[in-house]
């Protein structure tokens, strides 16, 4: 029987693993688009709802599932383990049981309370197959495999985050509506909307991103306040699905935060979509496992290898780097490092005693002492 480390050295193509995760991944997705269209109102986005092509989702739909099947049946011809393409082949088989690309649309009726499980299928399928290929042909640390020894944990972050999207929004929101529902800012927003779209989109992510180092630096600082954030740094592993690895507390917390200001200052809803796909775009692209060299562009954006040594083990890493957008914030106030050409040897936290697995993790840091001289207290000091 194959040792744990060769079963997780890197993927070749040719020997079926590859087709196999495929099909798993694109068998899922398949399954899940499926039951979207079974049950629209509790599992879809009523935002993202309404502007839907149904010919569209159905066409992708279609896709994914002939994509799945293929990539089983190559992974059962040359995959001498068949359980990748077994299971993969059986989600599609399933997807299409349940009426496939043609499966009639469910009635949709009110609901206050939903998953948002249409948005962690798009977005999956958007991340995939923009970032695994990155990944793929073009690693930075070529020896590293996509299933490294905590990648499922990863996985079930970005499931959650994307599920209960609609309950984040909520709680990040009401705070918002709270201080400023009552306040007359019309001046205000009549001045920001009339502000051509590009410069404010600019202006959101300058903004945000200002508010984003503040709140980053606090719970780095903040004893209490880095028992959530340690969550994020457990990673040993840097790749496109690492950037999801964040607790719910510290999720709510940052985005409450961020979005004050854009909310208050009545950015467009445009504006705001815009905002959300740069930085989820570059949040992902930031963690990913990959060489592309970004020359000039480093002085101006947040780069993979400028993140990557937020992340790194050495101490005179600790507390840099943490802009999200524009690395020219963290040279304002002193906090940048990452020295030119080079990148972090190791990255995570030096203490195997951090919980491993999502339900620990969520656990962690509410029965945790950072006074107790252990890990949240040693890290504090970061």
């Amino acid at each position: 029987m194959a040792s744990r480390a060769t079963q997780r050295r890197r993927m070749r193509f040719g020997e079926g693993r590859i087709s196999g995760a495929f099909s798993i991944a694109f068998g899922s997705l398949a399954l899940g688009g499926v039951l979207c269209f079974l049950f629209p109102e509790r599992l879809t986005t009523p935002e993202f709802r309404a502007r839907y092509d149904v010919e569209v989702m159905r066409r992708l739909l279609e896709a994914s599932m002939l994509f799945a099947g293929l990539c089983a049946l190559r992974s059962l011809s040359k995959n001498p383990r068949k359980l990748a393409g077994l299971v993969g082949g059986g989600l599609t088989l399933l997807a299409l049981a349940l009426g496939g690309a043609q499966v009639e649309v469910g009635e949709v009726g009110p609901s206050e309370i939903y998953l948002s499980l249409d948005y962690l299928v798009l977005s999956l399928l958007a991340m995939a197959l923009l970032f695994v290929p990155l990944e793929l042909f073009l690693p930075r640390n070529t020896e590293q495999t996509k299933f490294h020894a905590e990648w499922k944990t990863d996985l079930v972050y970005f499931i959650v985050a994307h599920l209960i999207v609609q309950a984040v929004a909520a709680v990040t929101q009401r705070p918002v509506w709270a201080l400023f529902g009552s306040v007359e800012l019309e001046r205000i927003h009549d001045a920001v909307g009339g502000v051509p779209f590009p410069v404010q989109v600019f202006a959101a992510l300058l903004i945000a991103d200002l508010f984003q180092y503040v709140t980053h630096r606090a719970f780095h600082r903040a004893p209490y306040l880095w028992r959530f954030h340690a969550v994020h740094h457990s990673t040993r592993t840097m790749d496109w699905l690492a950037g999801s690895r964040l607790h719910v507390v510290d999720v709510i917390v940052t985005r409450m935060l961020v979005y004050l200001p854009l909310y208050a200052l009545g950015f467009e809803q445009s504006v705001l979509l815009a905002y959300v796909a740069v930085v989820s775009f570059q949040a992902v692209l930031n963690h990913t496992n990959t060489r592309i060299p970004f020359g000039f562009l480093e002085l101006l954006f947040v780069t993979p290898r400028i993140h990557h040594w937020h992340h790194s083990t050495l101490k005179e890493a600790h507390d840099k780097n943490f802009a999200v957008h524009f690395p020219w914030i963290d040279r304002l106030f002193g906090t940048y490092h990452a020295p030119a050409g080079t990148w972090p040897e190791a990255v995570g936290l030096d203490d195997a005693r951090f919980p491993k697995g999502y339900l620990r993790q969520l656990v962690h840091p509410f029965v945790h002492d950072p006074e107790s001289g252990d890990l949240a207290g040693e890290i504090s000091e970061r």
